[in-house]
């Protein structure tokens, strides 16, 4: 397609004419059948919501398509109305718009549709199994068409993917202003998303799908990186070298991708489970995981072989993970590191599937025996945690990787619990990423560099590293392993092939680090040393960014794991501070109702405008979280805000007073 036809299309909207409709593609992975949910009633009523975006002149036509979408897939896709161009994210360029912030955001958008970057592309999910961008096609091809038309006195409104329009505002409020599954509290169970998106009325946005700022696995591999690192030190007791250690765990999806590719960085033997062929094989190609093996004897093998020769390497079983977690039990395997990244948050619906099924019977019976699917699911989460409860008595770490694996093992009955009613195993933030980085304000920032050119990503990954260096030098002992592990991803970036889909980069940093490189960034693209603008953004998975009793928040213990004042108030702040699009979402990765979480999007274009924005958004958006980790009495966090309260005159945090335990214990 030539770029004339592509603006001309994006421009257009949905079509005045119907296009054709299209064969169902198979060379590309669909998101599961979902569950007949809905009422006749509701099903009319679905239907109707979905012919609302078309002329009545098309209604006879569309009517009993999308009918049979519902029918044969349980939702209303609009498949025909997929577009013709290729999906990917184009040079800033290339996109119609009047507004530069507005192409940056429809750039982002085709990247997480991208089929290289996509889950289940054809229907719009990103990952997680139901992290959605939009619901359907006529939302993705009208959100579209209002940012090319959009200009800096507009923000458009997103209800879960749904384009309630434009509105006239102004330059320094959000151009986009993005909510997700944001539904009354009683009604935010499992089976209410399913009814609810049925319906076309509201989505799962995961963290990062459905605001936008997805850059593939990439996006996770740094803080799993962190996470093996700081797992493999903890059992090794010191230094870095972690060669000869096995670190097992399952899924390869959009996210859990990332776990073979952060094991190779930090040098230990890895075997993922994934039991969807087409998302194992893509990692492999994509060069994320190294071999592929569907039996597991032979995946222990290749393992057992690496480890003796303390190589890093990692190897995709395609299987179900309890079949390798009992044959590792069975052989009397020592494994060192053990998690799990399958889609829990999202367990009846495709993000875990039983043992002794294939991938398409558990689908079919997913379908039309959901409650014989549920049965199936809990016997195998049982006997999953069997197996990692053998294998922990034996010495092997395992932690929770944040997925509501905890959760719904307990939910099933499983022996997941002490004898005090606590967990076994720790949450990964407990152990590693609260404690270590959310609590000194470190996070996932992330940045994207809008020309599509891998030189201007070298040139930000160079000033990134400088940045970094300048500030470890007279960093304090607190954060010195922090910025060593910081200095040494960023230096080691472009050699491990991060990039998936568009030209972008992840690096944990703080507040600090995120001004001074998205300033030193901004300065660059004006004296043109980077070539075109760069979006800023964060994974919702961030100090400020999300309120989540089993992720999170889960090393918070004043009592407020549970509260979702940070999530509300960060996207607030973030809003008149210069955030160029903000999203507030329900969800995310440990479940519909679980969590709250938000994010933003930044465009730095080179002004002096984008200069004033940054700093202004940035340290509210790290040290919101900061002051909410101290109040409850986090030592790092307290560290933390009292150093930023020396730098900074103007920002006064009400700190907590440390009660006596003698003196309180003594009355109860």
């Amino acid at each position: 397609m030539q770029l004339a036809d592509f603006r001309k299309s994006v421009m257009e909207g949905i079509p005045s004419e119907l296009p054709l409709p299209q064969p169902f593609d198979n060379t590309v992975s669909h998101a599961p059948v979902r569950k007949d949910i809905l009422t006749p009633n509701e099903k009319k009523l679905a239907l109707r919501n979905a012919l609302r975006y078309f002329d009545p002149v098309h209604h006879p036509v569309l009517a009993p398509e999308f009918a049979d979408e519902l029918k044969k897939y349980g939702r209303i896709y609009m498949y025909r109305f997929r577009p013709a161009y290729p999906m990917y994210a184009r040079p800033i360029e290339e996109y119609p718009a009047k507004s530069k912030q507005a192409a940056g955001i429809m750039l982002m958008i085709q990247n997480n549709l991208d089929p290289a970057v996509a889950q289940h592309p054809h229907e719009l999910i990103t990952y997680g199994g139901n992290g959605a961008v939009f619901q359907n096609w006529a939302q993705y091809l009208l959100t579209m068409k209002y940012l090319s038309e959009m200009t800096d006195e507009q923000t458009l409104v997103m209800y879960s993917g749904h384009p309630m329009g434009l509105y006239p505002s102004h330059k320094d409020a959000p151009r986009v202003v993005v909510t997700n599954g944001m539904v009354i509290p009683n009604y935010s169970k499992p089976d209410d998303w399913e009814r609810f998106n049925a319906l076309g009325v509201s989505q799962y946005g995961q963290m990062t799908a459905g605001s936008y700022m997805y850059i593939g696995p990439q996006g996770i591999v740094h803080g799993t990186t962190i996470t093996v690192l700081n797992a493999g030190r903890k059992i090794a007791g010191a230094g870095d070298g972690l060669g000869g250690t096995l670190f097992v765990t399952s899924g390869l999806g959009g996210m859990s991708g990332a776990q073979p590719k952060a094991g190779n960085i930090a040098g230990v033997v890895t075997i993922c489970a994934e039991i969807n062929p087409h998302a194992a094989h893509k990692r492999h190609s994509q060069g994320w995981v190294d071999e592929i093996s569907d039996d597991a004897d032979t995946a222990i093998d290749l393992a057992l072989k690496y480890r003796k020769e303390k190589k890093a390497r990692s190897i995709a079983y395609l299987g179900n993970i309890v079949d390798l977690w009992e044959r590792l039990a069975e052989r009397n395997i020592p494994v060192d590191l053990g998690s799990d990244q399958t889609s829990l948050h999202n367990p009846w619906a495709g993000g875990y599937y039983p043992v002794g099924l294939s991938y398409e019977d558990s689908n079919e019976m997913m379908a039309h025996q959901p409650e014989e699917f549920k049965k199936r699911v809990q016997e195998t989460l049982r006997r999953h945690v069997a197996a990692v409860n053998k294998l922990c008595s034996r010495g092997m770490y395992f932690f929770d990787y944040g997925n509501a694996f905890l959760l719904e093992s307990g939910r099933a009955g499983a022996d997941i619990f002490k004898a005090d009613g606590s967990f076994k195993y720790p949450s990964y933030v407990q152990d590693i990423m609260g404690p270590m980085c959310f609590d000194y304000g470190f996070g996932p920032f992330r940045w994207v560099c809008t020309s599509g050119s891998a030189a201007d990503l070298d040139t930000t990954d160079r000033i990134a590293m400088e940045v970094l260096e300048e500030i470890a030098a007279t960093a304090p002992a607190e954060i010195s392993q922090q910025m060593k592990d910081n200095i040494q991803w960023i230096r080691g970036a472009k050699e491990n092939r991060l990039v998936v889909g568009s030209q972008a980069r992840i690096l944990y940093a703080d507040c600090e680090g995120r001004t001074k490189i998205a300033a030193a960034f901004n300065k660059a693209i004006a004296d043109g040393r980077i070539s075109a603008p760069v979006v800023l953004g964060r994974d919702h998975h961030d100090v400020s960014g999300t309120d989540s009793p089993f992720r999170e928040t889960s090393n918070i213990y004043d009592g407020s794991s549970f509260t979702a004042d940070m999530a509300i108030h960060n996207v607030i702040g973030d809003s008149f501070r210069g955030a160029t699009w903000v999203s507030i979402h329900n969800g995310g990765g440990v479940g519909w109702g679980e969590v709250i979480n938000g994010g933003f999007g930044m465009l730095l274009d080179g002004s002096a405008d984008s200069d004033r924005r940054l700093r202004a958004m940035l340290y509210w958006d790290v040290n919101n979280g900061i002051s909410r980790r101290s109040w409850a009495r986090n030592e790092g966090a307290v560290f933390a805000i009292k150093r930023a309260m020396e730098a900074e005159p103007l920002l006064k945090v009400t700190l907590p007073n440390m009660a006596d335990d003698k003196i309180i214990d003594a009355l109860f």
